[in-house]
């Protein structure tokens, strides 16, 4: 019941709801969860519970915004209510977490910005859907709001970006140099902005979207930094570049349907490098580009996830890699705006 009053909320706080032309009820909204999902996930989700810092973050190696980012989209994704339902301590604790680290004069969500970007994101979700009068109880008086830290964080990506030669970003703020995969992250970031009602300037998108644009080679392949022929392939960075033109509605008419392809004639792919993060990504960009692709992916992801998951419930013992691949598995869902086909 807690998953249906959620959905109702973000429909009755203005996201925008589909055509009445444009897609079935089972592609929108999904089908009957199969169980297994619901038992990877709840397992999942207990272990980021219990091994939440006091504070509201998560520690570890790999600890900065973007972690707490993601295992707060982690929470939202399974379609609780995040005021009222199980799991509205963590989230509070983490949303009030990230709002407070963030740098109140350059905006910017440590600790680089890949961090940014997957908190932006995250707090992009959050706006509308969670009531920020019951972030701040017990907390004294709120630092700032939700839409106010969005606003900074997006002027943040505007500076760093203006530092950038290349027009997308790299891990620090001030770099000079770019590299896809921390400007997918950044993108998919103001894309859910945008998508939430924030003004975010159109040449500060279009922008970076050349840059993935310019990055990806006609066959689909994406290069990492440097312009073409950096680094060799990589499913990962293509399947970044396939979900930012996606969800941008930019999609080249050449490079989108090669990238897509080299995603899509290779479903039984394992990452050997960040295999989390590739599923991450390539869940969200089949589904946005072909969804009975994504169904058969989902099915063999589902498997592989069910044999990974350690008996705590945790991947790997990590907040990070716990939070993504939960999130390989939110589509099942459907509840996240950024989510929408």
């Amino acid at each position: 019941m807690t998953r249906i009053l959620f959905f109702l909320t973000l429909l009755l706080a203005g996201f925008p709801a589909a055509p009445a032309f444009a897609q079935d009820p089972a592609l929108r909204f999904g089908g009957q969860i199969p169980p297994e999902v619901d038992r990877i996930y709840e397992r999942g989700l207990e272990w980021l519970a219990k091994n939440q810092a006091v504070g509201g973050n998560w520690p570890g190696s790999q600890g900065g915004s973007g972690v707490d980012g993601l295992c707060v989209m982690a929470f939202l994704a399974s379609g609780e209510d995040p005021n009222f339902g199980r799991w509205t301590r963590p989230l509070r604790l983490a949303v009030r977490h990230i709002i407070s680290t963030q740098n109140a004069e350059t905006g910017y969500l440590p600790d680089s910005m890949y961090h940014h970007g997957f908190a932006t994101l995250a707090l992009a979700e959050c706006y509308g859907a969670v009531d920020e009068t019951l972030i701040w109880q017990g907390a004294g008086k709120p630092v700032r709001s939700i839409a106010a830290t969005l606003d900074l964080a997006i002027r943040c990506a505007g500076t760093s970006q203006k530092k950038n030669r290349w027009g997308g970003w790299r891990y620090n703020p001030d770099s000079t140099d770019a590299d896809t995969s921390v400007t997918g992250a950044m993108l998919m970031g103001l894309l859910a902005c945008r998508n939430a009602g924030m003004e975010v300037p159109d040449e500060t998108v279009n922008t970076a979207l050349e840059y993935m644009r310019r990055s990806t080679a006609p066959d689909g392949s994406v290069t990492y930094t440097g312009g073409m022929g950096g680094m060799g392939e990589s499913m990962n960075r293509t399947a970044i570049a396939t979900l930012v033109a996606a969800v941008s509605r930019q999609k080249d008419e050449a490079k989108y349907p090669a990238a897509l392809k080299q995603l899509t004639s290779r479903l039984e792919h394992r990452e050997g490098s960040y295999p989390e993060y590739f599923r991450y990504y390539m869940a969200q960009a089949l589904f946005q580009g072909d969804y009975a692709a994504w169904q058969k992916w989902n099915v063999m992801t589902i498997r592989q996830l069910q044999e990974s998951q350690q008996e705590d419930g945790s991947f790997s013992s990590s907040a990070y890699s716990t939070a993504m691949s939960l999130l390989a598995l939110a589509l099942n869902y459907r509840f996240l705006p950024i989510y929408e086909r």
